[in-house]
């Protein structure tokens, strides 16, 4: 066996907790992304999705990628930067753009390709990124992959922010990264205290809305918008696999900064775009989520009337204010055993457990979408309040 197998081999965290019976992970849906999904010809609550306008299954999208297909093929077979831009591509990231409320848009096939295409582009050798500890996956591996210095600071503490701030040399550029609603968490980002000392300090902002497009603002165009600090956040970042039904991504930011992007940033220029089918889902997400703000105020009724009944039940939901709910077990063990106990309920939920978070901060991720009812909530919180008195999570 060469070193590398060898090497590879021995990694049986996986195979650990099969034979426990409680690996959460890869379960194979057979349905549409809906409140209800197939699993193995057995039906099961959806609450572990990020569609969270429920648009996924909408008749309108799906007619429109099906169009898209038969006008333009499955995909581009090229990158955006030689032979794979559409027309179609070109009216998506016009349409971001003013709905983002900056000058221009750039759209690239994944979220993921965003955030470390354009981290690791848009700063030098001596300057600065400064991070969020609780950022997202992508915003760390776009951190890595720049030469630039790396801070990081306590999670929305300002005074920590400062700190950071103060250590940087004052002539180098500073961009703060940080997401909008924490993925995990389901809190928001103190925005307006950090762009308060991004003016203090000189420093630029960097905002991912991948889990508040769709969620706040003004007709759900993100943190930014709903904080009334658009023109003091540099760059817009967001995804296309929430809210808005499909996959992909994209940065919005002045014209100067777009330019320099589609020159020179590699996961835009060395990827494939973004296949037709998806872009026309996109483009009418954006028309249904503008066109029916119903959709917003129904998941956050939905949102509400949860976030209420945990806290009557006694859970610990940490500083959530969002769709995103955790619930702290804070026993990477009892994460699984509980993701295992409602999955046989007819629960879908999402065990986060270390190295994701911290061994002492292992949840259950409870994701609500505008399409849930009432009544499919309380029988998930019925379930989930029985299986985690059995397993002394609450009193």
């Amino acid at each position: 066996m060469r070193i590398l197998q060898e090497k590879l081999s021995k990694y049986d965290v996986p195979q650990q907790i099969q034979r426990l019976g409680v690996y959460p992970y890869f379960r194979t849906i057979e349905s549409d992304q809906d409140t209800v999904v197939t699993i193995n010809g057995k039906q099961v609550l959806m609450f572990g999705s990020n569609s969270y306008l429920g648009l996924t299954n909408h008749p309108r999208i799906k007619e429109a990628a099906i169009a898209a297909i038969n006008k333009y093929g499955s995909g581009c077979a090229g990158s955006r930067f030689l032979n794979g831009t559409l027309d179609i591509h070109i009216e998506l990231e016009e349409k971001l753009a003013k709905y983002v409320g900056k000058e221009e848009a750039l759209v690239y096939s994944t979220g993921f390709q965003v955030n470390i295409g354009v981290i690791s582009a848009v700063t030098g050798r001596d300057d600065y990124i400064i991070l969020d500890e609780l950022d997202h996956a992508s915003i760390i591996e776009g951190r890595r992959l720049s030469f630039s210095n790396a801070l990081k600071y306590r999670h929305n503490d300002m005074a920590s922010l400062e700190k950071a701030l103060k250590s940087c040399k004052p002539d180098k550029i500073k961009l703060i990264v940080i997401d909008g609603i924490f993925s995990m968490e389901g809190d928001f980002a103190d925005l307006p205290g950090i762009v308060e000392l991004s003016e203090k300090y000189g420093a630029s902002i960097y905002l991912d809305e991948a889990h508040s497009l769709g969620v706040i603002g003004h007709k759900g165009a993100g943190s930014a918008s709903h904080f009334g600090l658009t023109d003091k956040v540099d760059l817009i970042m967001g995804t296309f696999s929430k809210s808005l039904a499909s996959i992909g991504g994209f940065i919005a930011s002045d014209k100067d900064t777009i330019n320099f992007l589609k020159h020179n940033s590699r996961s835009y220029i060395f990827s494939a775009s973004i296949t037709p089918a998806s872009t026309a889902s996109v483009l009418t997400a954006l028309d249904i989520i503008i066109s029916e703000p119903e959709r917003i105020e129904k998941l956050w009724a939905n949102t509400n009337y949860a976030l209420d009944n945990l806290r009557i039940m006694g859970f610990d939901i940490g500083h959530t204010q969002s769709p995103i709910i955790p619930l702290y077990i804070r026993d990477n063990l009892k994460t699984f055993k509980i993701t295992k106990m409602l999955f046989d309920d007819g629960i879908f939920v999402n065990p986060v457990v270390s190295p994701a978070v911290s061994s002492d901060s292992s949840l259950i991720r409870f994701s609500l979408m505008a399409t849930h009812t009432f009544e499919q909530i309380d029988y998930a919180l019925d379930k989930i309040s029985k299986n985690a008195k059995k397993l002394q999570i609450i009193p």
